[in-house]
Protein backbone atom coordinates (compact mmCIF):
# COMPACT_ATOMS: atom_id res chain seq x y z
CA UNK A 1 0.00 0.00 0.00
CA UNK A 2 1.47 3.39 -0.96
CA UNK A 3 1.81 6.29 1.43
CA UNK A 4 -0.83 8.18 -0.55
CA UNK A 5 -3.49 5.50 -0.11
CA UNK A 6 -6.11 6.17 2.54
CA UNK A 7 -5.57 4.34 5.83
CA UNK A 8 -8.53 2.62 7.54
CA UNK A 9 -10.00 4.54 10.45
CA UNK A 10 -9.51 3.09 13.96
CA UNK A 11 -12.39 1.78 16.05
CA UNK A 12 -14.61 4.70 17.03
CA UNK A 13 -14.75 3.59 20.67
CA UNK A 14 -11.18 2.40 21.28
CA UNK A 15 -8.49 5.03 20.76
CA UNK A 16 -4.78 4.39 20.34
CA UNK A 17 -2.10 5.02 22.93
CA UNK A 18 -1.05 8.64 23.18
CA UNK A 19 -4.26 9.95 21.64
CA UNK A 20 -6.39 10.03 24.78
CA UNK A 21 -7.15 6.34 24.54
CA UNK A 22 -10.68 5.37 25.52
CA UNK A 23 -12.38 2.01 25.85
CA UNK A 24 -16.15 2.05 26.07
CA UNK A 25 -18.45 -0.85 26.85
CA UNK A 26 -21.65 -0.84 24.75
CA UNK A 27 -20.22 2.33 23.18
CA UNK A 28 -21.16 4.27 26.34
CA UNK A 29 -19.35 3.23 29.51
CA UNK A 30 -15.68 3.98 30.08
CA UNK A 31 -13.74 0.96 31.43
CA UNK A 32 -10.27 2.51 31.70
CA UNK A 33 -10.45 3.95 35.22
CA UNK A 34 -12.19 1.23 37.22
CA UNK A 35 -11.10 1.06 40.87
CA UNK A 36 -10.67 -2.17 42.84
CA UNK A 37 -10.92 -2.36 46.64
CA UNK A 38 -10.25 -6.11 47.10
CA UNK A 39 -6.65 -7.07 46.15
CA UNK A 40 -7.41 -10.81 46.32
CA UNK A 41 -10.00 -10.75 43.52
CA UNK A 42 -8.58 -7.92 41.40
CA UNK A 43 -6.61 -10.20 39.05
CA UNK A 44 -9.74 -12.34 38.50
CA UNK A 45 -12.00 -9.41 37.58
CA UNK A 46 -11.19 -8.39 34.03
CA UNK A 47 -12.80 -5.22 32.70
CA UNK A 48 -12.74 -4.81 28.91
CA UNK A 49 -14.96 -3.07 26.35
CA UNK A 50 -15.78 -6.43 24.75
CA UNK A 51 -19.06 -8.03 25.85
CA UNK A 52 -19.04 -11.02 23.50
CA UNK A 53 -15.88 -13.11 22.86
CA UNK A 54 -17.79 -15.96 21.21
CA UNK A 55 -16.52 -18.59 23.66
CA UNK A 56 -12.80 -18.26 22.92
CA UNK A 57 -11.99 -19.18 26.53
CA UNK A 58 -14.02 -22.43 26.48
CA UNK A 59 -12.15 -25.55 27.50
CA UNK A 60 -9.32 -23.69 29.24
CA UNK A 61 -9.57 -23.90 33.00
CA UNK A 62 -8.35 -20.49 34.14
CA UNK A 63 -8.74 -18.38 31.01
CA UNK A 64 -12.28 -17.42 32.01
CA UNK A 65 -10.71 -14.89 34.37
CA UNK A 66 -9.47 -13.01 31.30
CA UNK A 67 -13.03 -12.64 30.01
CA UNK A 68 -14.75 -9.34 30.80
CA UNK A 69 -16.66 -9.44 34.09
CA UNK A 70 -19.63 -8.00 32.18
CA UNK A 71 -19.62 -10.89 29.73
CA UNK A 72 -19.29 -13.37 32.59
CA UNK A 73 -22.39 -11.80 34.19
CA UNK A 74 -24.21 -12.09 30.85
CA UNK A 75 -23.20 -15.76 30.59
CA UNK A 76 -24.45 -16.38 34.13
CA UNK A 77 -27.79 -14.79 33.35
CA UNK A 78 -28.13 -17.11 30.35
CA UNK A 79 -28.00 -20.15 32.64
CA UNK A 80 -31.73 -20.09 33.29
CA UNK A 81 -34.67 -21.68 31.51
CA UNK A 82 -35.92 -18.35 30.19
CA UNK A 83 -32.64 -17.06 28.72
CA UNK A 84 -30.71 -20.22 27.82
CA UNK A 85 -28.66 -19.52 24.68
CA UNK A 86 -30.21 -16.09 24.12
CA UNK A 87 -27.07 -13.98 24.36
CA UNK A 88 -28.31 -10.99 22.37
CA UNK A 89 -31.42 -10.80 24.54
CA UNK A 90 -29.38 -11.13 27.72
CA UNK A 91 -26.91 -8.47 26.56
CA UNK A 92 -29.86 -6.13 26.03
CA UNK A 93 -31.07 -6.84 29.58
CA UNK A 94 -27.63 -6.00 31.01
CA UNK A 95 -27.30 -2.87 28.83
CA UNK A 96 -30.69 -1.59 30.00
CA UNK A 97 -29.90 -2.51 33.62
CA UNK A 98 -26.69 -0.47 33.37
CA UNK A 99 -28.72 2.53 32.17
CA UNK A 100 -31.00 2.18 35.22
CA UNK A 101 -28.00 1.87 37.57
CA UNK A 102 -26.43 5.02 36.13
CA UNK A 103 -29.72 6.90 36.36
CA UNK A 104 -30.15 6.04 40.05
CA UNK A 105 -26.57 6.25 41.29
CA UNK A 106 -24.99 8.70 38.81
CA UNK A 107 -22.00 6.35 38.78
CA UNK A 108 -20.35 4.31 36.06
CA UNK A 109 -22.38 1.04 36.14
CA UNK A 110 -19.23 -0.98 35.38
CA UNK A 111 -17.72 0.38 38.60
CA UNK A 112 -20.94 -0.50 40.43
CA UNK A 113 -20.75 -4.06 39.05
CA UNK A 114 -17.13 -4.48 40.17
CA UNK A 115 -17.99 -3.23 43.66
CA UNK A 116 -21.03 -5.52 43.79
CA UNK A 117 -18.91 -8.56 42.82
CA UNK A 118 -16.31 -7.70 45.46
CA UNK A 119 -18.94 -7.23 48.18
CA UNK A 120 -20.91 -10.41 47.36
CA UNK A 121 -17.86 -12.70 47.17
CA UNK A 122 -17.83 -15.09 50.19
CA UNK A 123 -14.54 -15.49 52.06
CA UNK A 124 -15.42 -18.78 53.77
CA UNK A 125 -17.58 -21.79 53.00
CA UNK A 126 -17.95 -25.36 54.25
CA UNK A 127 -16.91 -28.72 52.86
CA UNK A 128 -17.90 -32.12 54.23
CA UNK A 129 -15.19 -34.43 55.49
CA UNK A 130 -15.76 -38.06 56.46
CA UNK A 131 -14.29 -39.46 59.66
CA UNK A 132 -15.04 -43.13 60.17
CA UNK A 133 -18.25 -42.96 58.15
CA UNK A 134 -19.41 -39.76 59.84
CA UNK A 135 -19.76 -36.67 57.66
CA UNK A 136 -18.47 -33.55 59.41
CA UNK A 137 -18.70 -29.97 58.04
CA UNK A 138 -15.40 -28.10 57.95
CA UNK A 139 -14.85 -24.39 57.27
CA UNK A 140 -12.38 -23.55 54.49
CA UNK A 141 -11.14 -20.38 52.82
CA UNK A 142 -12.55 -19.73 49.35
CA UNK A 143 -10.12 -19.38 46.43
CA UNK A 144 -10.26 -15.91 44.79
CA UNK A 145 -11.46 -17.26 41.45
CA UNK A 146 -14.26 -19.20 43.12
CA UNK A 147 -15.18 -16.09 45.12
CA UNK A 148 -15.83 -14.22 41.86
CA UNK A 149 -17.75 -17.20 40.43
CA UNK A 150 -19.95 -17.44 43.53
CA UNK A 151 -20.60 -13.70 43.54
CA UNK A 152 -21.77 -13.70 39.91
CA UNK A 153 -23.94 -16.72 40.67
CA UNK A 154 -25.63 -14.96 43.60
CA UNK A 155 -26.27 -11.78 41.56
CA UNK A 156 -27.76 -13.77 38.64
CA UNK A 157 -29.92 -15.90 40.95
CA UNK A 158 -31.16 -12.79 42.75
CA UNK A 159 -32.12 -11.09 39.50
CA UNK A 160 -33.86 -14.21 38.19
CA UNK A 161 -35.76 -14.79 41.43
CA UNK A 162 -36.93 -11.18 41.60
CA UNK A 163 -38.19 -11.09 38.00
CA UNK A 164 -39.54 -14.60 37.36
CA UNK A 165 -43.36 -14.62 37.37
CA UNK A 166 -43.49 -11.12 38.86
CA UNK A 167 -44.34 -7.67 37.54
CA UNK A 168 -40.67 -6.65 37.83
CA UNK A 169 -38.76 -6.48 34.57
CA UNK A 170 -35.47 -8.39 34.32
CA UNK A 171 -33.59 -5.10 33.77
CA UNK A 172 -35.11 -3.59 36.90
CA UNK A 173 -34.42 -6.71 38.97
CA UNK A 174 -30.78 -6.85 37.86
CA UNK A 175 -30.27 -3.15 38.53
CA UNK A 176 -31.69 -3.57 42.05
CA UNK A 177 -29.34 -6.49 42.73
CA UNK A 178 -26.29 -4.59 41.49
CA UNK A 179 -27.08 -1.45 43.47
CA UNK A 180 -27.95 -3.45 46.61
CA UNK A 181 -24.76 -5.53 46.46
CA UNK A 182 -22.61 -2.48 45.69
CA UNK A 183 -24.06 -0.71 48.76
CA UNK A 184 -23.68 -3.89 50.86
CA UNK A 185 -27.40 -3.98 51.57
CA UNK A 186 -28.10 -7.17 53.54
CA UNK A 187 -31.59 -7.23 52.03
CA UNK A 188 -30.06 -7.87 48.60
CA UNK A 189 -30.08 -11.56 47.66
CA UNK A 190 -26.37 -11.69 46.79
CA UNK A 191 -25.25 -10.16 50.10
CA UNK A 192 -27.74 -12.30 52.04
CA UNK A 193 -26.32 -15.48 50.46
CA UNK A 194 -22.75 -14.40 51.16
CA UNK A 195 -23.56 -13.69 54.82
CA UNK A 196 -25.33 -17.04 55.13
CA UNK A 197 -22.37 -18.97 53.72
CA UNK A 198 -19.94 -17.21 56.04
CA UNK A 199 -22.26 -17.71 59.04
CA UNK A 200 -22.46 -21.46 58.42
CA UNK A 201 -18.69 -21.60 57.93
CA UNK A 202 -18.08 -19.72 61.19
CA UNK A 203 -20.20 -22.27 63.06
CA UNK A 204 -18.14 -25.12 61.53
CA UNK A 205 -14.72 -23.83 62.53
Amino acid sequence: MSADEEQPEPDAHVGTEGEGATAELFGTWDVTNIEFSDPSTERYISVTPVAHTMGRHAGKQFQKSEVSIVERLINRLMQTEENTGKKQQTMKIVRNAFDIVHERTEENPVQVLVRAVENAAPREETVRLKYGGISVPKAVDVAPQRRVDQSLKFIAEGAYGASFKTATDAEEALAQQLIGAADYDVQAYAINQKEEKERVAAAAR
